[in-house]
């Protein structure tokens, strides 16, 4: 049973195709999506299995060195978590191993550590003791005729990720805004209150002042997703600044439009070596979630499921709950960028993570 939760932003730097199996018309590799909203999402499964594959890479196995030297520094705070485990056998030492359904893995801690944390690669010896909930869609980038583009949300996703924060414990969020508003500094509006994205033209209501719910909101999420970084440098400060004035709160039906509309879908095809022309039924299309999306997950954890406290490796510590050192291990193990959905060796699937900082109140 899970115990706490950590949710975490993933922002998509370059377009990401989470395939499914179901054809929409023409898109022969259709993205995923809620059965009974069609709003784009990401499976917790893909999304484990991406996370798993970056902590499994973290580390040179051969050279037994950090690829990462800021990582092996995240992770010094585990005691010998890079030192291989050895075992006196007629007087020599050998490399602890570990069988799980007839295959022998030969185990550093880190390697222990990934297994205990995610579970096995192989088998059902034991589950893992960290879990992920769905990533679910949050600010959605469609083209505006002011201000290059608006993220769009909606009172059903704001109300979920209300639900969601609660179940991690927070409950600091600002008051969610009504639909069809916009922060008080919109740089969306034309005239008269109105804004213009895709083709179609919007009514908004513009809050009055800093202190409207949206303006309070958008601000919020704004810190929480590009926060500022200590020290003299601030990268993300236009971006910053321009989810804090350009979110717009659409009702439910509009959003689902644009969600199902306003995807990427990109003709692909292939090129015969021999002749330089387009192989013969090779065309196919591909739908991608656009960059600039905002989507959020909460990463679970249970305490370790094994019985003996000497198998559980450095999730065994005294004076702190295993559970909650599944959960640093995940925050100190996580990189600010990794890859996730299909296309990767075509540059698809960047995503930057952030995970939630922020105070129960």
């Amino acid at each position: 049973m899970f115990k706490k939760a950590l949710p975490f932003f993933m922002i998509v730097e370059t377009p990401l195709h989470a395939g499914s199996s179901d054809a929409l018309g023409v898109v022969d590799l259709p993205i995923q999506r809620e059965r009974h909203t069609g709003f784009p999402k990401i499976e917790s499964s893909g999304l484990k299995g991406s996370i798993r594959e970056v902590f499994e890479d973290l580390r040179d196995i051969k050279s037994n060195k950090w690829i990462f030297d800021s990582v092996g520094k995240k992770f010094a705070q585990f005691p010998q978590i890079s030192e291989k485990w050895e075992v006196e056998k007629n007087g020599e030492k050998e490399v602890k191993s570990k069988s799980i359904n007839g295959i022998t893995y030969e185990l550093t801690r880190f390697e222990e550590s990934v297994f205990l944390a995610f579970g096995p690669e192989e088998g059902d010896a034991h589950a893992g003791a960290l879990g992920f909930t769905d990533a679910r869609l949050l600010l959605f980038p469609v083209k505006s005729m002011k201000g290059v583009f608006a993220w769009i949300t909606c009172p059903h996703i704001l109300e979920k990720l209300k639900k969601e924060m609660e179940l991690a414990g927070i409950s600091n969020l600002p008051s969610l805004p009504n639909e069809n508003t916009v922060p008080h500094n919109c740089s969306l509006v034309i005239s008269s209150n109105n804004i213009v994205l895709e083709e179609y033209t919007f009514q908004v209501n513009r809050d009055e002042n800093k202190n409207g719910n949206c303006s309070k909101f958008a601000e919020w999420l704004a810190n929480n997703v590009f926060p500022k970084t200590n020290g003299g440098k601030d990268p993300y400060k236009y971006w910053r600044e321009k989810m804090e004035k350009d979110i717009v709160t659409l009702t439910d039906n509009d959003f689902r439009d644009f969600v199902n509309l306003s995807t990427e879908v990109v003709a692909r095809t292939k090129i015969n070596n021999e002749t330089g022309t387009v192989q013969s039924g090779a065309l196919f299309y591909e739908e991608y979630l656009p960059q600039e999306s905002i989507l959020y997950s909460l990463a679970l954890a249970s305490p370790i499921f094994k019985e003996k406290d000497s198998e559980k490796g450095i999730f065994k510590q005294n004076g702190k709950n295993e559970e909650d050192l599944v959960l640093e291990f995940f925050k100190a193990g996580l990189p600010e960028v990794i890859q996730i959905g299909g296309n990767a060796t075509i540059g698809k699937g960047i995503v930057r993570t952030r995970v939630l900082e922020v105070k129960n109140g």
